[in-house]
């Protein structure tokens, strides 16, 4: 069982995300997830950020800007391989809330052989997020 503090969970396994324009990607997750940004910290040259906290859903996530010039110059690729999954009390509503945020669909809502209520959807970023509830609540 992780400690918590007043930032949310300590320990565990956080995910951190690099994203093209973060405080737009903050923006999308409050309005998408009810994310609450636990904090934030701005980069030397004012624009980007170099680290942002959120806690979604009770569990913590970490993003930061893009910096391409640690990476040699390349372009940020996207972000495929890694799917972000929300377990809720209500798919239905927090899928409703993510699409009218502006997620994409990539798999709708449905009732699944497992015993979950699943769909998949894309942030304006490119990340996939997963979405269930358990069809015997």
């Amino acid at each position: 069982m992780a400690d918590f503090n007043e930032q949310g969970p300590l320990g565990g396994l956080t995910p951190h995300i690099t994203t093209a324009n973060a405080p737009a990607a903050i923006d999308f997750y409050k309005a998408a997830f009810g994310a609450t940004e636990m904090s934030r910290m701005v980069a030397e040259d004012g624009k980007r950020l170099m680290h942002a906290h959120l806690l979604i859903n009770g569990a913590s996530l970490m993003m930061h800007d893009d910096f391409p010039e640690y990476r040699g110059g390349t372009a940020l690729p996207d972000p495929t391989g890694v799917t972000l999954h929300l377990q809720v009390d209500d798919a239905d509503a927090w899928f409703t809330r993510a699409v009218a945020a502006g997620a994409v669909v990539v798999m709708p809502l449905e009732n699944m052989f497992w015993g979950d209520r699943f769909g998949q959807v894309k942030d304006p970023s490119g990340h996939i997020w997963s979405i269930a509830h358990s069809v015997s609540r």
